[in-house]
Order: structure tokens, then sequence, then C-alpha cells
């Protein structure tokens, strides 16, 4: 019954897309004349008072040529909404201790990416750090809401309300590898041998053997990669930054992760791995892999989101080498796979309603959506006679992370990319198996401190467990009894009580 209302759900999918694309001219020729389009038809650019916002987002590594893209960015807004924007990017490893120290000291700041993986939105919002935006889109960008799908903003929602908009990408999850086609091609790998992370130990031993040190045959930063394979373990998290989740087996049941037997499982191949010299020595320190991804020495990496045209997005983050993607797992979809990036707005904000207005333009104008995606046409790409782009990666200015900014249908296509990526991410999302607990939101209220404790704990040893530094059988028991000391089976006891009341109105 789920997976056929997710269905029908999802079969808006196609038309939302379309509408998105095909209404982009006319959305862009109405903030010109009417920002706050719908509740101030009247509204002149000129008669706006000029705001400066401040956006907070994370990226890989931090671009050079920011100043560029800060300038060509701010010419947009300030024409269709007489706003300038700040941009404040800052690397995936740093952004959660930014965010909670800029919330934490009541710093100004307008919007901020959220997600459930990094800086938590439903955590966050449980915290007051946002506004409700239900009232400003109604009034400020009146067809934001119709540029997705019902069951993606019914996936937003805490309590009712929406307090993120989501940058609509696909909304699937399928779990797998990515490897550098010339060592895949050097070494003979078999594609379709490759079901499992044990199955790749032949061609990582390879790999290891043939090539100089530089090169990392299985590429780990210091979060591990654990979290990245949930689906494949046959788990799904509940409450992410706390390891939290259920395995589908019996999805009725709340279970700590950390206890179960494919972590274990997981934490001896890795610490095999580490032994053979198949992940890098630095893991267990490395707080961002881009260092060494675009590097081109990186061979193997875990991916839970292979989504169409996601080896066009990686050739360009390993250096410009052709990659291959390996799927291990089938598409599906749950509350998680849709609220994973996101704009909110900050409590601290003092011109939301501007905000939303920028917040509109990044899904509905594609100039300032590829101006933050790709930089500054002429300069950090050029485009092909086919309409794709090309990426100049010498100018300073590749960002290599669309998903973060806004609605990604908007996007110019870089050249390589299938034509058809399209057309298959909307395949995806239509046809995609559906989470049983999609829908479900954990709502930590009750439980901050503890999860504040156990997240510390996590820090301390995750990331010489999951990257095969230290062997389980030395510190895992005692991993698991300061997670119990940190408070993690209230925890556990809290979800599942959500949970099942969730059940009852299911």
């Amino acid at each position: 019954m789920r997976k056929e209302m997710f269905k029908v759900l999802t079969g808006a999918v196609s038309i939302a897309v379309l509408l998105s694309a095909c209404g982009s001219k006319g959305s862009e020729s109405a903030s010109t004349a009417s920002p706050a389009a719908g509740a101030a038809a009247t509204t002149k650019v000129e008669q706006l008072a000029p705001v400066e916002l401040i956006w907070n987002y994370p990226l890989s590594a931090i671009p050079q040529d920011m100043a560029s893209v800060q300038e060509a960015v701010n010419k947009i807004t300030k024409a269709k909404i007489n706003a300038t924007v700040k941009l404040q990017p800052q690397t995936f490893a740093d952004y959660v201790q930014k965010m909670n120290t800029t919330t934490a000291s009541g710093e100004n700041y307008d919007i901020a990416w959220v997600s459930n993986w990094n800086w938590d939105y439903v955590t966050n919002q449980s915290k007051g750090a946002f506004i409700p935006l239900d009232d400003l889109m109604a009034k400020y960008a009146p067809t934001l809401d119709k540029s997705m799908p019902q069951f993606v903003w019914d996936a937003t929602k805490i309590n009712g309300k929406v307090y993120g908009i989501p940058n609509y990408q696909t909304v699937t999850n399928k779990q797998g590898f990515l490897i550098q086609k010339k060592y895949a091609d050097k070494y003979n790998l078999d594609v379709n041998s490759i079901k499992k992370i044990e199955d790749l130990e032949p061609f990582l031993a390879k790999v290891k053997a043939g090539e100089s040190k530089d090169v990392v045959p299985f590429l780990m930063d210091r979060t591990g990669r654990f979290g990245n394979m949930y689906r494949g373990y046959g788990l799904e998290a509940i409450v992410a930054n706390a390891g939290i989740g259920v395995d589908l087996k019996n999805p009725d049941k709340v279970i700590n992760m950390f206890e179960t037997p494919q972590y274990a499982q997981y934490l001896d191949v890795a610490k095999s791995w580490h032994d053979k010299g198949y992940i890098n020595e630095n893991a267990a320190t490395l707080k961002n892999k881009a260092d060494i991804e675009k590097t081109g020495n990186a061979v193997v990496q875990v991916h839970n989101v292979l989504k169409p045209g996601v080896e066009t997005q990686f050739k360009t983050a390993n250096g410009g080498n052709d990659v291959i993607a390996i799927p291990t797992t089938e598409v599906w979809a749950g509350t998680g796979s849709i609220i994973t990036t996101m704009q909110a707005i900050s409590k601290t904000s003092k011109n939301p309603e501007r905000a939303m207005m920028f917040i509109n333009l990044l899904n509905t104008d594609k100039e300032l959506y590829n101006t933050i995606s790709f930089g500054v046409e002429g300069k950090h790409y050029t485009k092909n006679a086919d309409n794709t782009i090309k990426i100049n990666k010498e100018a300073g200015y590749v960002p290599n992370a669309s998903w973060v900014f806004g609605n990604t249908f908007n996007g110019l296509l870089v050249e390589g990319t299938d034509p058809n990526v399209v057309a298959n991410t909307q395949k995806e999302n239509e046809t995609a198996k559906a989470s049983p607990l999609m829908g479900f939101k954990f709502v930590n209220s009750a439980v901050i401190a503890e999860i504040a404790n156990i997240a510390t704990v996590i820090d301390q040893y995750r990331p010489a467990l999951e990257t095969g530094t230290v062997a389980a059988s030395d510190k895992l028991k005692e991993f698991q009894d300061k997670l119990k000391a940190a408070g993690i089976d209230k925890v556990v006891a809290e979800a599942q009580k959500q949970l099942d009341e969730w059940k009852k109105t299911k």
C-alpha cells in the first residue's frame, strides 16, 4: 500500500520538473518586475531598501576565486531583489562546528544549508535555530511549492510546518562504489563481480602491488564509511548522528547500530584493509578527503547517492580522470533521502522576507543557480555547441556541488554527461523502492543532552575504529560502554516511542 501510494505521489515529478524548467524564464521576469511576486505585485525593485544577506553553506574545499563569483551573484541579486549576498562557504568537515558556534553565540546570519547528515535539520529546528517558512513562501515565493512534488514538501515538514527548502534533485539513494576507470581497465576489474565491499579485495590487492605509494586503493577520511553503507548492510538510520536506526528485516524495532553484527563486520574489513595498506594511512585524521581526491590518486570510494550522471560529477572531483559507478543496492527513497540538502532561514535574520526571495531565485532563476554552481561564463566555464559546458578547473572555482545550492534540474550539463540524465533521474524518482519509514522524522527535544554526549563519544572513537586504524577487539567494547554511559539507550527508547506513535497514524 505504502509503495503504491509513493508511486502515485512521485508521478508528479515529471510534471514538476517540466514546470520548474519551463517556468524559469517567466519566474525571472516576474522577479525583475516584482520580487515579492503575488504579495506585493506593485513593488518595484527600486522601492526595496538595499540589504545584505549572509549565507552559510558547506563545500568539499573552498574555491580560490570566490571574489569573482560573489560579484557575479550580487549583480544578479541586486537587479532582481535589491540585495547583496555574502557567501560564507565552509568545508564539510568544519561546517558542524562552525554553525554550532554561530548559532550558540546568536551571531546574525540569514540562510544556512542544513541536512540530515551534516548540521542536522531536525535537531537544530528543535533548538529554535530556524523560522517556519510556510507564510513567507506563500507571500514571497508563491510558485516555489509547485516546483517540487508534494511528497518532497511533506518530508520536510516538522509538526506540520516547513522549516527548510529542499534543493530539489534526485530524491533517491543508491549505494555502491566509484572507481577510477584507468585502474579498473589496467587491472581487468570485472564490475559485475562487485556485489558487496568484500568483493573489492582482489582488485585492491592488485592496485596496492602495482602502483606507487602515492596511489590510495581505498580512500577514507576520519568519518569512516559505515554511515554511507547502511543500506548495503540492511540498515536504515533514524538518528544518523547518533548511530540509531532499524534493521530492515524488522523495521518496527529501533536499535543501536553500533551493536549490530553488521557494524562488527564492517570494522573487521576496515582493520584488515588498513593493515594491508589499502586505506590511506592518515584516514583517521584526514578531515577533507578532497585533498587526496583532487590529485587523482584515489582509486575506489564509497558513495550512497549514485544518481544518474554521477560519473561526470566525480570525474571533475578526481582530477579530471574518468570514473565508473558500481551500484550494490536497489534504488530507494525515504525521508532521509529527501532532506539531505536544504536551505533554512535563521531566527537571527534581520531580513527573512528578502532571504526567502533569494531562496526562491536559487530555485527558479537559472542564471543565478548556474553562477553559484559553475561560476562566471567565459572564465570558470565555457559553453559548447551542444549547450553543455566545459569546466576550466584552473580558473579557481570548481565547487562541484550543484546539489548544495538549489533546484538541480535548472542546471547546465557538464560535457560528457548523458543527455538523458534528467529523464533518468525522473524515472528513478518515480520507481524507487519506498522506505518502510517514509515520512517519519525523529524529534530529539527530549534527549538533546544525550545526543550531544553521544556525538562527543562518536567523535572520539569512530575515526580510529571505522578507518581500521585500531582493532575492534581493542576498542569496540569500550566505545559501546561509553555510548551507554552517554545515554544511547535512552535515545533508542525515545525513538521507539515516537516510531510506535507514528505507526498508529499510518
